[in-house]
């Protein structure tokens, strides 16, 4: 077994072609994030991956949108989204594939 810490993880991703990284891949990514209430992320879009947002705790608002605790929110290529934490919320985000320099801010 080996062990690795979130906190030395950056921004919260921790499988995908980062360094530091758990597990190196260039299928998908894999982060973990905490966000305070009122932390905000840029609208953007992804042109070729798919984005999966689990809300694990929390509130947020994407794109006009209420998500709460246990929301999986699916974000297909193209599809651009916001991001408002409306509480202190972890995620967990997937993306799929990984690809480098694939996020485009509106």
């Amino acid at each position: 077994m080996n062990k690795a810490s979130l906190k030395d993880m950056v921004g919260g991703w921790f499988i995908g072609p980062f360094s530091p990284s758990v597990m190196q891949s260039d299928n998908f990514e894999v982060a973990i994030k905490h966000y305070a209430k009122g932390a905000k992320e840029k609208r953007h879009l992804h042109k070729v991956a798919t984005e999966i947002t689990v809300i694990v705790s929390g509130k947020v608002e994407m794109s006009g949108d209420i998500y709460e605790t246990d929301d999986i929110i699916s974000i297909a290529p193209g599809e651009a989204t916001d991001f408002t934490a409306l509480e202190d919320t972890i995620t967990v985000v997937v993306k799929t594939p990984s690809i480098g320099n694939d996020k485009y801010t509106e």
